[in-house]
């Protein structure tokens, strides 16, 4: 039996890019309120909001990436001009595919007044999922976002206080210019770089948009929303969009290939993130009388699961484990991800052919698809039987290279155990976005962990959810 398992990274969506298939799916005939009474009156538009939004109109935009073979749209998403320069702030997600692909697509940008004209890709920022673009206009000066950390003009993280109101801007879902209204409630720490929690609407089509505060300062970049939660949205803090300034000049040559850039930003993301894995020995859990390894941290949150209802015929408990947080390369591609999963199978009534057969199968559903991909190579397997600590297992090790980006792989590991006929430990690790030494690093500590306790077999987990202990 395969029990799902929770994967937050799908419930936490970029909101920038949206499609014709997303829009297709709102309702051609919306519902049509009745005429409001006296008691439910439309309450007055804040006035600091018309105000920023006054002032701030002519420096919002909206960017499309186009195919250039039937100048037909392919993403939507908003940006803003810098001071008084022709440079625009937006997410990497909403022109990544010009990054990747520009033979195939390119980028306009539509302003408030309806003016429109193209954009010229300078500079990325993967990890923190940042762009800047050229434009041939300069803005009015009202978006400022000094290139000195630390510059008194703009506000440093610790100066928002909770609930300090915030203004979000953008073209929700191609709609129109809006500026929404919501409240700043502290750091996220889930990914390897900070993000801001924002209360209020960040909807598709907003990422990339400016944040501010209610005297105008930015405070940071519109990016993502939680679908699992309601006004749950995260920016990208204005310190990382100084950094990425300081790097670029209106005048300066782009790059004539953002390919060889963007996997060296990966390959230092993977550093950090496998390097903070493994910076202490990983938890061990109990799943009946095996010892399993596990990661909890500020960026990996792990559930645990049991199914061991009496009508059954076996026993399965579970423990997932996965990063909250993870790169957007392109629509095909999010990577710099690990997930870890442990599956305890117990025996009651089956005869040794039946349960042979159900753990095989059980086995068999975590190898992953080997299916012909553009973004990585088909997947090259080893598998062997391995004998360590005080237990037996059947190994399945599989890597696969990614296609554009030099020196980076995918891992999984799967091993079930062969120690027990009436009992089955099954573990995997995934591990996305690495290279190949720090691969190997991950799996070989992972696969030291998983042990048998002789002489224990307790039970495997309790119904409440929280992982076995």
């Amino acid at each position: 039996m395969n029990i799902p398992y929770r994967l937050l990274a799908c419930a936490l969506s970029l909101v920038g890019c949206i499609s014709f298939p997303v829009l297709a799916q709102l309702s051609a005939n919306p519902p049509i309120d009745s005429a409001p009474t006296a008691a439910s009156a439309v309450p007055q538009p804040s006035s600091t909001a018309q105000q920023l939004y006054a002032a701030a109109q002519q420096d919002l935009l909206q960017l499309r990436v186009l195919l250039k073979n039937g100048n037909s749209q392919s993403s939507v998403g908003s940006g803003f001009l810098i001071g008084t320069s022709n440079l625009v702030v937006t997410n990497f997600h909403v022109v990544s595919q010009i990054a990747l692909e520009p033979d195939t697509y390119f980028g306009e940008y539509k302003d408030t007044q309806g003016k429109s004209g193209a954009i010229e890709l300078l500079a990325v920022d993967v990890l923190h999922d940042l762009a800047i673009v050229r434009i041939a206009r300069q803005g009015t000066g009202f978006f400022t976002v000094p290139h000195t950390p630390g510059d008194e003009q703009q506000p440093a993280l610790e100066s928002l206080s909770q609930g300090e109101k915030l203004y979000s801007l953008g073209n929700p879902l191609d709609l129109g210019f809006t500026i929404s209204e919501g409240t700043y409630n502290g750091i996220s720490a889930r990914g390897f770089s900070d993000q801001l929690m924002f209360t209020g609407p960040v909807n598709p089509g907003m990422s990339g948009g400016p944040n501010v505060t209610a005297d105008g300062q930015v405070a940071g970049v519109n990016v993502a929303h939680r679908r699992d939660g309601e006004l749950v949205s995260f920016l990208v803090p204005a310190i990382y969009v100084q950094q990425l300034l300081a790097r670029v000049s209106s005048d300066m040559t782009p790059p004539t290939d953002f390919k060889p850039i963007i996997g060296e930003q990966l390959l230092q993301h993977q550093a950090v993130m496998v390097d903070t894995l493994l910076d202490k020995p990983f938890s061990i859990k109990q799943l009946g009388p095996y010892a399993v390894p596990v990661r909890e941290s500020d960026q990996v949150r792990c559930w645990g699961n049991s199914d061991s209802s009496s009508k059954k015929a076996y026993t399965v408990a579970s423990i997932n484990c996965s990063m909250e947080a993870a790169i957007f390369v392109s629509g095909d591609l999010q990577t710099g991800h690990v997930t870890m999963r442990h599956q305890y199978a117990r025996n009651r009534k089956l005869n040794s052919l039946q349960f042979a057969q159900l753990t095989s199968k059980m086995f068999g559903s975590q190898v992953y698809s080997t299916a012909k991909s553009d973004t990585i190579t088909p997947a090259a397997c080893t598998e062997s039987f391995v004998a360590h600590n005080a237990i037996s297992l059947r190994a399945l090790v599989c890597a696969e290279a990614y296609h554009k980006f030099k020196d980076l792989y995918d891992f999984t590991l799967i091993t079930a155990s062969t120690d027990d006929s009436q009992m089955s430990l099954q573990s995997m690790i995934n591990i996305q976005g690495v290279s190949y030494a720090n691969g190997t690093r991950l799996i070989e500590q992972f696969l030291q962990g998983i042990d048998r306790r002789t002489g224990q077999d307790k039970p495997a987990a309790s119904n409440d959810g929280e992982a076995a202990q």
